[in-house]
């Protein structure tokens, strides 16, 4: 069977099952077990580059986040491509300073960008920080942890998601990192069904019973990190190699088509424009290859390569 180019989500919007990913921060191991963000944008108009070569050999489908502090460059790319807007779709994210200021946060997304709507909005990480601390995006006590606000309601930011999408001014709103116990706290409230949970997903991280669950709710999940990292135990995988191999195509077609052929959406990164190109192929695996891969992390490879000390628990089966 032919993988699928799009999918259709719960309200009937399709969205391409790859995306361009435009994070352009490093993880950098400097606290404990945990891999902590820290701000290296690339270099002046790198990101615009990637961004007009990507939709000029293919891509339609851009995932990008105010947190990542190129979506101007974003903009630039698009207007540089010549390809209209409205055969593009534009995902983009409210950060954990904003969660009581959605509205403002998706204007200060769309005046980046250059555009009056987006196909996808998230809440970037089910977690609320000061948004009257020390800094404007990962404010900390003295101590140096994060600055939390413990008793905020999640619901409530729900709430204002939901507004903006009665509004038109996004066609499909969601959610990113969230686990089964979060949205089911959600689910409590909510009107609308998130259509989308981006996360952490590769072989080492398959989130089978969350993807189980999540598809029960009509929510399908898209997948951040598909190739792990530059240093990633990926791309050195046996398994993954001799799968590789056996159809003549790089251990990166083979994440990218496993997340592909298994219904996800992913949001593979690259600046260089070789890659970008090559990361929009997909081939079919046969059930023998989605055996295999989707039973690495139970043969003890289970691994999440993306830790971020919020200081408070995600409710992830592995403890996150």
């Amino acid at each position: 069977m032919t993988p699928p180019t799009h999918i259709k989500l719960n309200n009937g919007l399709k969205i391409p099952t790859i995306g361009l990913g435009t994070w352009q921060c490093t993880l950098i191991f400097v606290y404990k077990e945990y891999l902590v963000l820290k701000n290296r944008l690339a270099p002046p108009g790198q990101v615009a580059a990637a961004v007009e070569h990507a939709l000029k050999n293919g891509y339609r489908h851009l995932d990008c986040a105010w947190i990542y502090g190129n979506e101007a460059e974003v903009g630039q790319g698009i207007k540089a491509s010549g390809v209209p807007r409205e055969q593009l779709f534009i995902t983009s994210k409210v950060w954990t300073t904003y969660m009581g200021r959605v509205e403002e946060s998706l204007q200060m997304t769309l005046n980046a960008l250059g555009t009056d709507y987006l196909d996808l909005y998230l809440i970037h990480w089910p977690v609320a920080l000061n948004p009257n601390g020390n800094d404007p995006k990962f404010p900390k006590h003295p101590d140096g942890s994060r600055d939390v606000l413990l008793d905020w309601d999640l619901s409530e930011t729900w709430r204002q998601m939901e507004e903006i999408y009665a509004s038109g001014r996004v066609k499909a709103i969601g959610v990113s990192n969230w686990s089964e116990p979060n949205l089911q706290l959600l689910e409590k409230t909510w009107t609308v069904v998130p259509a989308v949970n981006q996360v952490e997903l590769h072989p080492y991280l398959p989130q089978h019973d969350l993807k189980k669950y999540c598809e029960s709710k009509g929510i399908y999940l898209e997948a951040y990190s598909p190739l792990g990292s530059t240093t990633s135990p990926l791309l050195k995988d046996s398994v993954i190699l001799r799968i590789a191999e056996k159809h003549s195509v790089s251990v990166a077609n083979v994440l990218i088509s496993w997340a592909v052929n298994r219904g996800t959406v992913v949001l593979p990164k690259s600046v260089t424009p070789s890659r970008i190109t090559e990361n929009n192929k997909v081939i079919e695996l046969d059930s023998e290859d989605m055996t295999q891969l989707d039973g690495l992390a139970a043969s003890g490879k289970e691994q999440r390569l993306n830790r971020v000390p919020w200081g408070v628990s995600l409710k992830f089966a592995d403890g996150f």
